[in-house]
């Protein structure tokens, strides 16, 4: 079965509102979508991790660097052509995003492969370990208002987060320490006895981070996501040490290679792997091996459209359990529950991730459909492709 065409589609949308993190506001929403078809009529689709102008130019290393080199090649040859692409790509990039493109390609491949076997992708790496998962709802972003007006609307939304099924949710912070404590206090009092997470996008010092993080300690956060640059690897190792507060990132690291250097430096309580950047579904299992190898719990970043969610449902199917026995750590799925049309609204039978949530005690069905087992609808595509 022959690879004839790769096709990147931008897909662009105004947002409802302008939203932040630490890093920055956005007020537009991008998704990238990657369509491989084959001489025998199945299309697979994947989707590269990447907003805006970084999507633009992951579309033209899909298209005019990633396909030239495996158009004509045996879509079934995965791991074969995640290798050639690799190899040939590293002299300009072992991260970033040429491996950012590479992961919306090979995503495509395991739809094809699931979809020539009539059976789901979680069944081709090896079976379920689970019907349904657990998901937490993350909300509770920046915008340009004062302190006051974010402590009061983050202590609303978590309240609201966990009001519509959601077991756990998690914050941004980024307004400076003291006054992200000030927001981590108000979603710790609003959300209860549910857990809270908080996502600092790699804002902080470590000198900073310690000063939030003993104060999730005090409230009893989950984890502490991203405190620090992702390059700061003896950041993570001393944080760490030093908090109760599980610390978790990963998310900005690609393959097996760079992965191994944040394991062996056991900086994270829990590793947060993004399988529409490190390299593909290929690439996650065997930074998921490398994981648990190092007795690593594992909890997806999960960020994009609804073929970001149905690739992360397949894999939190298919994920071991951790230890194991009778009651083992359980992963969960990652919800954005700021408005996204690009996930609501872009298949034929949409997920209803909130749907499912609000009717099922905040668990999410694994999909049992082919490949992905999903569907995008290419009139809804036309719509919002750009150019």
């Amino acid at each position: 079965m022959k690879i004839i065409s790769i096709t990147s589609h931008v897909l662009q949308c105004d947002m409802p509102t302008e939203l932040g993190y630490s890093q920055q506001y956005y007020d537009k929403r991008t998704a990238h979508l990657v369509r491989v078809e084959t001489d025998e009529g199945i299309t697979g689709w994947g989707e590269c991790f990447g907003p805006g102008n970084v999507a633009l130019a992951n579309k033209t290393i899909v298209e005019r660097v990633i396909a030239p080199m495996v158009v004509g090649m045996d879509a079934l040859d995965r791991d074969v052509i995640w290798h050639k692409v690799y190899n040939l790509l590293r002299d300009h990039g072992q991260k970033g995003m040429p491996i950012q493109s590479l992961s919306g390609v090979d995503i495509a491949l395991w739809d094809i492969a699931g979809k020539a076997a009539n059976l789901p992708i979680h069944k081709l790496i090896g079976g379920a370990h689970r019907k349904d998962v657990a998901a937490y709802g993350y909300g509770m972003m920046l915008k340009r208002e004062g302190v006051a007006d974010h402590v009061a609307r983050f202590k609303d939304e978590a309240a609201s987060i966990i009001g519509m099924g959601f077991g756990a949710t998690k914050m941004k912070t980024g307004l400076g320490p003291r006054d992200d404590v000030k927001l981590c206090a108000a979603v710790a009092e609003a959300v209860g006895d549910a857990k809270f997470m908080v996502d600092a996008n790699h804002c902080y010092t470590t000198s900073d981070a310690f000063y939030v993080g003993r104060a999730l300690d005090e409230m009893g956060a989950y984890w502490f996501e991203e405190p620090v640059a992702p390059e700061d690897h003896d950041g993570y190792r001393e944080l760490r040490a030093g908090l109760s507060t599980n610390i978790s990132g990963g998310e900005a690291e690609f393959a097996r290679w760079g992965w191994r250097q944040i394991l062996e430096n056991r900086g994270l309580d829990i590793a947060q792997p993004e399988v529409c950047a490190l390299g593909g579904i290929t690439e996650y299992l065997r930074v998921l091996a490398l994981c648990h190898a190092h007795f690593t719990p594992v909890i997806n970043h999960v960020w994009g459209s609804a073929i970001a969610v149905a690739t992360n449902l397949q894999l939190l199917a298919a994920m071991p359990p951790m230890p194991g026995g009778l009651y083992p750590w359980e992963p969960m799925l990652e919800f954005d529950t700021t408005e996204n049309r690009f996930r609501d609204h872009l298949l034929t039978d949409p997920l209803d991730i909130q749907g499912q949530v609000k009717r099922n005690s905040g668990r999410v069905k694994i999909p049992e459909g082919p490949g992905l087992g999903v569907t995008p609808d290419p009139d809804f595509i036309k719509t919002y492709e750009i150019q």
